[in-house]
């Protein structure tokens, strides 16, 4: 496999020659040098996406679908190698990368592919004797900037529309999980794709990212990252107005009432923050339990994390690998501390795992913690981890309360089986996406995006198409009478 660079259609040494090893998060040994872009590299690959612009953009829509259809075909076809490198570069357990990582990956490229020519314009009723109708236009050239959790998902999430809709794309992967986007790059030419439409370039955010969000050669930057640095895209963009998409932080409340199907409730709340160790920006991270079923929930929710068997992601029997890497295992296990200082109480986990075969991994237990307040920092902070917060409420007015007393709003789910209370929850709760008797949810065709401090825009569906388009009105007098400007 390349580890270099892939600009305008070839692997290329970064002009600095900087390489940065990426780690095994099991073990710590490392995979792969990886090529990292400078200032330099990020100019040749916008250059390369300009260059590329005009004929892809007036490429006949089915023409790019095809492309991307053929994409999703090759990337089946290299399913396994795509999973076993996807979980050793990230600690994703195999069976997950196997059945929810490649195959929602290929799903989104066919999503957008069949979407290509579908994607039309409006004929808008206005005065007689004219016609007014709109055209979707391509924004240009698009800069992406993928996360670590789920490096070769976002990258069809961002990718699909982006080239779908006829724009030029400069992706930069997560440094340090770099190494599933670069093998789909590699089958881009077997696909079809010409060169320079998509160029892919690992680095470090500080660098590379942000001389990407600066270039005045860059139409629109979409971002998917913590809302720190979310507040500094946007001032990087400032140059040239670029447009923006922001998928930033959450902290999403998952919300138990007393006449939820409670199996199904433990069962889905375990989903909604344990798979892949909690690194979701949806994780249902607040664990708000009515509180006539609170201590009948937590004896059979902390059975169950207690019982996810952790361990080497490439282990057929693994339910949870570690986290993908050890600064991040060290800020995770940070906020235990942070909880105790504040009155929290931990009720299970909150260190690593005793198994000596993982203790040079980046590892932490399942953590269930109960904190003191609402307000206190493990309630209000995203923790990113197998780490969930418990919260205890009496009626449905507290519950609306606690989960709206965040300035994030991405995901939040509930369980019960009023389904009056439901329909008034999902337009009551400040969120892009509720989730009703379920959890943490996603399909190509539905819109995936947040209020608030969790950024905005869309990902996924009509809305990304919308995203990565510009409308354009077209006035054609017909047969209007215009009267003269100037009496006669």
């Amino acid at each position: 496999m390349r580890h270099q660079l892939f600009i305008d259609g070839r692997f290329v040494d970064a002009a600095s020659g900087q390489t940065l090893p990426t780690l095994n998060p099991h073990d710590g040994s490392t995979l792969a040098d990886v090529a990292m872009a400078g200032t330099e590299d990020i100019d040749r690959a916008v250059l390369a996406a300009q260059r590329a612009f005009p004929a892809w953009s007036r490429m006949a829509a089915a023409d790019r679908g095809r492309i991307l259809l053929k994409l999703a075909d090759l990337i089946e076809s290299r399913a396994d190698d795509l999973a076993r490198l996807e979980s050793l570069d990230t600690g994703h357990p195999l069976r997950d990368s196997r059945t929810l990582d490649v195959p929602r990956t290929a799903a989104c490229f066919r999503y957008f592919g069949g979407m290509a020519d579908k994607f039309q314009g409006e004929t808008i009723p206005v005065e007689a004797g004219f016609l007014n109708y709109t055209l979707r236009e391509p924004v240009g050239v698009v800069g992406q900037v993928v996360p670590w959790n789920f490096p070769l998902m976002f990258t069809s999430w961002k990718m699909a529309p982006a080239l779908a809709a006829g724009n030029t794309v400069v992706m930069k992967p997560a440094e340090i999980t770099p190494l599933s986007a670069l093998a789909i790059a590699e089958l881009m030419a077997e696909a079809g794709l010409p060169e320079g439409v998509v160029n892919i370039v690992p680095g470090l955010g500080t660098v590379a990212g942000q001389h990407l969000a600066e270039h005045p050669g860059v139409a629109k930057l979409a971002f998917t990252g913590s809302t720190a640095t979310g507040r500094r895209v946007v001032q990087a963009s400032a140059g040239n107005l670029k447009k923006l998409q922001l998928e930033l932080g959450g902290k999403g409340a998952n919300i138990v009432f007393a006449d939820a199907d409670l199996a199904a409730a433990v069962n889905g709340s375990a989903w909604a923050i344990f798979h892949n160790q909690g690194q979701a920006c949806i994780a249902g991270s607040r664990l708000v339990l009515h509180e006539r079923i609170a201590e009948e929930f937590l004896d059979r929710f902390l059975a169950l994390a207690r019982s996810i068997r952790v361990g080497n992601p490439l282990a057929a029997a693994t339910e949870m690998g570690p986290l993908t890497s050890a600064a991040h295992r060290d800020k995770v296990l940070g906020y235990v501390d942070i909880a105790r200082e504040q009155g929290g109480e931990l009720l299970s986990g909150g260190k690593p795992p005793a198994d000596a075969a993982l203790a040079q991994g980046f590892y932490v237990e399942p953590t269930v913690m109960r904190a003191r307040s609402a307000a206190d920092r493990i309630a209000q902070e995203e923790v990113f981890g197998p780490f969930v917060t418990v919260l205890v409420f009496k009626d449905d007015a507290e519950a609306l309360a606690i989960a709206n007393g965040t300035d994030y709003g991405l995901g939040a789910g509930l369980w019960t089986r009023d389904l009056a209370r439901a329909h008034r929850f999902a337009r009551e709760m400040k969120s892009g996406m509720v989730w009703v008797n379920s959890y943490k949810r996603v399909n190509p065709g539905s819109p995936f995006g947040g209020v608030g401090q969790s950024g905005y825009g869309r990902e996924m569906g009509f809305d990304a198409m919308r995203e990565y388009t510009q409308v354009k009105s077209v006035w054609v007098n017909v047969d209007a009478q215009i009267p003269a400007w100037y009496a006669r």
